[in-house]
């Protein structure tokens, strides 16, 4: 075993000993791994982490962050020796799994096995896409690999089946999966519970498959990385024989070294074992220097540098375009831009169901967006995600919209994946209720603090006759519960278009989209109601000045029963206002003079929603009421639903008024 693979070794079965937590075996085992790939392949600039076109390498099974951190540690990106012994403790740059923002050089969040191998399959689809769009007259500015480790943990995974499907049907060639086959998981060996053939499955999608390397030869192993990387017109898989805590002196093989520490007496004998004579977190000058990759970095990237004045110089446009994009910068004028198309809007004030309206701000905003790129989970003429410039993505050509099969899991992960890569601008689409498949890769773009747009359509009881378990009820209240996420339910046309540039503006957050089926009725605004759309609560139909004896929130479909009911109650001498909460997340983040302004604490509240009402006591408190769904739907035209739940004029004017004990 080599002196560089046993610094791997060492530096992370010593942090984790330090922190007396964490999970040596994984990263012992691929140590010959992960010094072949990142000491002769991985194109990489310590120095400038976000190289536009550096490799990317994903550590799909997170729980060997220890390995990462001392990669990026022996090569000279910015953490310390001190930042190792810090391991697992609190704000320290070396968490218990890779995060995200917290460690220059982790290009995602992974832990959740099955999700970075997805994010992968989305980095390299958005290589794809750029590298058909921007690269011209052999000037290839976009032209970079990724890279990913993954374990038996991940395969297991039902979104592993998802995501590497579709990477072989869409020859995401420039793909490269190393598989640490070591036959152990946490119970254990593996036989009794995963003993599919891997290299066939991969076959069978369509990968490039290269079987049974020895995971501790390092000249195997450069040769198999060689060999996929000679294939470019299918992802690659290379299937590594490896043993988990290689090298440990008596605990080499076994599943005990997963998730635990070796111990102060098992490491000191390994550092026997492999003839290491050094301390915990002690390496030799000859060794970073062996490992550095600085020197290699800067030189890359000013070839590349180089390249792209060329490219600047022959197409400046295109040159500025690119970095725009890269930079995640909004065009020139946006703001005007999405102004003027809202009057258009409103002058339509057309009659639609905010699905189809949420098209159409679709097709407003790619005008001036060629960043988008769209997608379903074949539910495309059901989601209406696609507009008129929309070009399907194949296995032989780039474009903007990704047919994602029935994968909704997988959706969302690589949809972060496109998000992490840079220079797209992803939304995928599926109906609400089946948010429930993707819900952890939400998630994770929120923990991330990243920004795609997920579309949900066919957002209550109103989808009718598919019944109960297509009829989403809980969905948007716990979709709401997630941190750092924006859900926006809106209206009615001129609320949907609000929310997709909200969405579109958002730097550090994602947004949810939920739009309805059937039609909804424009409503009329003033300016300064139309301004105050995005501060996601307003009041949306207000009562006369001093008149005014309750509020009535609703969001959606509901809007247009609360303004009705409104009416009615008018004419029984009640008034109330009606307030538009399109998002709720949003809301909570306005002001408290604001809020006091939209809700009056001295106002009795009703709430109005097709869904579990326990959210909604936070605003209405318990002197107020809530008109919801706190059990499942049924099969039926979505008319009679409505009323069978109570969602008509009568029941919410009956409701306000016993509020008010009238």
């Amino acid at each position: 075993m080599s002196q560089l693979a046993n610094a791997l070794r060492f530096l992370s079965a010593d942090a984790v000993q330090k922190a007396n937590s964490g999970h040596p075996g994984a990263p012992m085992g691929m140590a010959e791994m992960a010094e072949v790939l990142w000491t002769k392949f991985l194109n990489h600039n310590p120095a400038n982490p976000k190289f536009y076109n550096r490799d990317r390498f994903v550590l799909s099974n997170g729980h060997a962050s220890a390995l990462l951190y001392s990669l990026l540690h022996l090569t000279g990106y910015n953490l310390s020796i001190e930042d190792l012994k810090q391991f697992r403790q609190l704000h320290s740059k070396t968490p218990g799994h890779p995060e995200y923002g917290y460690t220059d050089g982790v290009e995602t969040t992974t832990g959740p096995l099955g999700q970075g191998i997805a994010n992968a399959v989305g980095m390299a689809l958005a290589e794809k896409i750029l590298a058909e769009e921007f690269n011209k007259d052999g000037l290839n500015i976009v032209d970079h690999h990724t890279y990913v480790f993954l374990g038996d943990g991940c395969l297991m995974e039902g979104i592993s089946h998802e995501a590497c499907s579709l990477a072989g049907t869409l020859g995401l060639g420039k793909l490269v999966v190393l598989y640490d086959d070591n036959n152990i998981s946490i119970d254990g060996k593996v036989d009794g519970w995963f003993t599919e053939d891997i290299p066939q499955r991969f076959e069978s999608y369509g990968w490039h498959v290269i079987p049974n390397v020895n995971g501790h030869d390092t000249a195997a192993l450069q040769a198999a990385i060689e060999a996929a990387k000679a294939e470019t017109g299918k992802p690659s898989i290379i299937c590594c024989k490896t043993l988990i805590g290689k090298g440990a002196a008596t605990k080499e093989g076994s599943h005990k070294t997963h998730g635990a520490p070796l111990g102060v007496e098992e490491l000191e004998a390994t550092r026997k074992h492999l003839d290491w004579h050094y301390g915990p977190f002690e390496i030799p000058q000859e060794i970073y220097d062996a490992w550095s990759a600085k020197a290699k970095g800067a030189k890359l990237e000013a070839e590349w540098n180089e390249l792209f004045a060329q490219y600047q110089a022959k197409f400046p446009s295109e040159a500025a375009e690119f970095v725009r994009r890269m930079n995640r910068e909004l065009p020139q004028g946006y703001d005007e831009y999405v102004q003027t198309a809202l009057k258009e809007v409103c002058a339509k004030a057309e009659k639609i169901a905010t699905r189809k309206a949420s098209q159409n701000s679709i097709e407003v905003l790619a005008k001036v967006l060629p960043e988008f790129v769209g997608g379903s989970a074949d539910l495309t003429p059901s989601n209406l995600t696609d507009w008129s410039n929309s070009v399907s993505v194949t296995r032989e050509h780039g474009g903007n919209y990704i047919h994602y099969g029935v994968r909704e899991f997988a959706m969302g992960a690589m949809m972060n994946g496109l998000t992490l890569h840079g220079g797209v601008k992803p939304f995928g689409a599926t109906f609400l209720m089946f948010s429930e498949y993707e819900r952890n890769a939400l998630r994770m773009a929120a923990l991330m603090k990243i920004n795609p747009i997920f579309v949900f359509t066919h957002d209550s009881i109103g989808l009718g006759e598919d019944g109960s378990t297509h009829q989403p009820v809980e969905q948007t209240s716990t979709l709401r519960l997630i941190p750092n996420m924006a859900v926006w339910r809106p209206c009615d046309t001129a609320e949907s278009l609000v929310a997709w540039s909200e969405a579109v503006k958002a730097a550090d957050h994602p947004s949810c989209l939920i739009f309805s089926r059937q039609n909804l009725p424009f409503i009329p605004r003033s300016d300064a109601q139309l301004a105050d759309i995005k501060r996601g609560g307003y009041v949306i139909s207000a009562a006369k000045e001093g008149q005014v004896q309750a509020v009535i929130i609703a969001t959606g479909s509901e809007v247009e029963l609360a303004l009705n009911a409104q009416t009615v109650l008018a004419e029984q001498g009640v008034f109330v206002n009606v307030v538009s909460m399109p998002s709720t997340n949003v809301f909570d983040k306005q002001t408290p003079d604001y809020q006091a302004s939209v809700l009056p604490a001295n106002l009795p509240k009703i709430a109005v929603e097709a869904g579990v009402t326990g959210g909604w006591y936070k605003y209405v408190g318990s002197n107020g009421a809530v008109i919801g769904i706190d059990r499942f739907g049924e099969s039926a035209p979505a008319e009679q639903l409505f009323e069978l739940f109570g969602f008509t004029i009568e029941h919410v004017v009956n409701t306000v008024k016993g509020v008010l004990g009238k």
